[in-house]
Parts: structure tokens; C-alpha cells; sequence
């Protein structure tokens, strides 16, 4: 059996390590608090959960999903993000509902780019993007963040020759910065002088703790060669809905409408309907973003009295913080979690620029937030 190559050659995710770890770590009694994973745990909504229900018992006979997606969700899309970040958009050429947004991350690569070209990517951040461009035969580039930039990139040390397709993830996995409409103009003038399309994952956009509430790409002055793309997983706790978008620049989107039929990847149509009410609705966002609000507000002083420091921004259910005295991310994080029971992501996971830096993800309960708080007080 002949395997592809790149599979072949994909490193396992060191998040085995860990994982391997809480296992021992529970064996021997130790109660594990989890920070690690980044999973949503919040219970999805129930107005949504009905207008699955409803839109199943709706579909007596289950058929194809056309691969553009039902014009109602299209409409729906294009009118949250109208509300949200006053874009235009029109939705029958500008928008396309996906399977949540990872697959469409991994998939953008093979219709924009493909064997040969040169896809970058900003480090330290989400594997996805760097994996989709591998398996469509691309050159990875990579860009590092820069803390002294805020966790951004910096666009004009880029070598931008044969650059097909570019990354951005704001606001960021792992670091939780938010970007500016001025980085973002920036990184569209240069798509658009160079020829490359500009991708921004905004999967978190509507989760942040202080400030303003993030800006998206589609808020700038030209859309060509730029797409946004954005989920419900963490906005409406509905990961396991595998509902998202891509939106912008309308001859990408024909192009993924062309490829898309190919890979059969549309949303089932019962659970558009449940998107559609899930766009629709705001409150339900403002009590979630809440919810995750506390959890840092519960969690933030005890991990400063451990020494931990914030490098990150204020945004996403991430909280992005620097391990003490220069100590070794991985080892600081194992001790913690043999010591303590506290299990939180180290940096170096999430690829160069992560040393020195621990991820904690804010998806365990209000209660076991506070339960690691008075654990980790206990233990000073």
C-alpha cells in the first residue's frame, strides 16, 4: 500500500504528549482540571437545538444539499455581517456556507495555489492552514508574529514572489490578539499589488474580555482577492454542527462554488436551517461571550500568582501567557499538571514563536475554573 507522502511524512500533534500525560496523571488519582484542549463545552442553545428539530421533522426525505447552500442561510450570513461590521455583502455571489470552517481552511489551498506555489502562514497559530497547503503539492512560508508588533506580522519583510495564497488568523489562535482595520488594508493592497489571495480566519471574532469588539476583513475599502471565513462553533457553541462561511471577493467564491461539488462538503440541510436562526439571534452571543468573561475574571489572579505572565491579547476563550523565569514551556506545563492537576497547552505546540509561553483555553465550567483558582492559591 502506497501511502501518500505527505502523510506519511506529518509529524504526530504533540498534543499526544499531553494527552498521554493527564492519562498517567489520572491513574494516579490526580483530578485533572483541563485547559488544554480547545473544544467549546457550552451548552448550544436551545432555540437553535428546536430549529434543528423542527427543520428535520420538516425532511421526511433527506436529499443532496446544493453545494452553494440554501439562499436563506446565504441571506442570513450576509445580513449578521451587515449588522456586525457594517459590510455589504451580496449573498449570492459573495457567500458560501461551508462545513464548519476547517474544511475549508484545509481545502482553500488546492483552488487557490495548488502544486508548486507558495502559501504563507503566520506562526505561531492553527496547523490547519499549513496542512491543507502540504496535501495541494504547496511550499509552505512562514511568517512569524511578533510580539513587539502585538502578536502581528510584519507584511514588509515579507519576500511576496510566487506567494499564491496568505493566512491570517485574528483574532488569534493561540495568542488572542486582535487585528487593526490598518493591518488589514495593508495585507489587502498587498494581495492585490502582488496578486495573491488574502484568507483571514476569523473564528473568534464575537469572544473577547476588554476592549472593542474585533474588526473583520470585510470591513475594508477594496474586497478584491480577500475572503473571510468564520464558524458557529464558538460564536453559538455549535461545534458539533460543523456549520461556517466563507465570504468576500466574489470570483473566489465562484471558484470554491466550482471545486466544492467535487468534495461534497455542504452543510445538511436541517442543520442551515438551525444557522440560520443561530445569525439571526445576538443575545444568545452577548450571554456566551459572558459566560466566558467570568471564567477569565474567576481564573486570571491565580494564574498571575503563579507566575504566569499575559504576552496575548483580550479576545477568543484563549489566554495566552508567559511561563516564569524563562523556564521550558513543555516541562512547566507537565509539572503543573503533575503537581496540580492543571492541564494548560504549551506554546511550542502551536509551531515557532511559541517558546516560553503556555496556552490556557477557558472550556472547562464557571465552577472548575474557580475549583483551579482556590487549587492553584492552595498550592503557594
Amino acid at each position: 500500500m502506497r501511502l501518500s507522502p505527505v502523510l506519511a511524512g506529518l509529524q504526530t500533534y504533540p498534543f499526544v504528549r499531553l494527552a498521554e500525560a493527564k492519562r498517567a496523571a489520572i491513574a494516579r488519582g490526580v483530578e485533572v482540571i483541563d485547559f488544554g484542549p480547545g473544544e467549546p463545552r457550552e451548552e448550544t442553545p436551545a432555540f437553535i437545538r428546536r430549529a434543528l428539530a423542527l427543520a428535520l421533522e420538516a425532511e421526511p426525505v433527506s436529499t443532496y444539499p446544493a453545494a452553494d447552500g440554501l439562499p436563506e442561510l446565504r441571506e442570513a450570513i450576509a445580513g449578521w455581517v451587515g449588522r456586525r461590521f457594517g459590510a455589504a455583502l451580496d449573498p449570492d455571489s459573495e457567500v458560501l456556507p461551508t462545513l464548519g470552517s476547517k474544511e475549508a481552511i484545509f481545502h482553500l489551498a488546492q483552488v487557490v495555489g495548488g502544486p508548486g506555489a507558495r502559501v504563507a502562514v503566520t506562526v505561531p497559530g492553527y496547523p490547519v492552514p499549513t496542512r491543507g497547503a502540504l496535501f495541494a503539492g504547496a511550499e509552505v512560508v512562514e511568517i512569524a508574529l511578533e510580539p513587539a508588533r502585538g502578536w502581528h506580522p510584519d507584511l514588509e519583510a515579507v519576500d511576496w514572489d510566487g506567494i499564491a495564497l496568505l493566512w491570517l488568523n485574528f483574532p488569534g489562535h493561540p495568542t488572542a490578539a486582535t487585528a487593526t482595520l490598518e493591518l488589514y488594508e495593508r495585507a489587502a493592497a498587498l494581495a492585490r499589488a502582488h496578486g495573491f489571495v488574502l484568507a483571514v480566519d476569523e473564528a473568534y471574532s464575537e469572544l473577547w474580555f476588554a476592549g472593542d469588539a474585533p474588526v473583520s476583513v470585510l470591513q475594508v475599502s477594496d474586497r478584491a482577492n480577500v475572503v473571510a471565513l468564520n464558524t458557529l462553533s464558538k460564536r453559538s457553541s455549535m461545534p458539533g454542527y460543523r456549520s461556517g462561511f466563507v465570504a468576500g471577493d466574489a470570483e473566489i467564491v465562484a471558484a470554491l462554488k466550482r471545486y466544492r461539488p467535487n468534495v461534497g462538503v455542504a452543510p445538511q440541510t436541517f442543520v442551515q436551517r438551525a444557522a440560520i436562526a443561530a445569525w439571526g439571534d445576538e443575545e444568545h452571543v452577548e450571554q456566551t461571550r459572558e459566560r466566558y468573561r467570568a471564567k477569565h475574571d474567576a481564573l486570571a489572579p491565580a494564574l498571575a500568582a503563579t507566575g504566569l505572565e499575559p504576552s496575548g491579547g483580550d479576545a477568543t476563550f484563549f489566554r495566552w501567557l508567559q511561563v516564569p523565569g524563562g523556564q521550558d514551556a513543555e516541562a512547566f506545563a507537565l509539572a503543573l499538571l503533575d503537581e496540580r492537576g492543571i492541564a494548560v497547552a504549551p506554546g511550542p505546540y502551536f509551531g515557532a514563536g511559541g517558546e516560553g509561553h503556555v496556552r490556557v483555553a477557558l472550556v472547562p465550567t464557571l465552577a472548575d475554573c474557580r475549583r483551579a483558582a482556590e487549587v492553584l492559591a492552595s498550592a503557594r
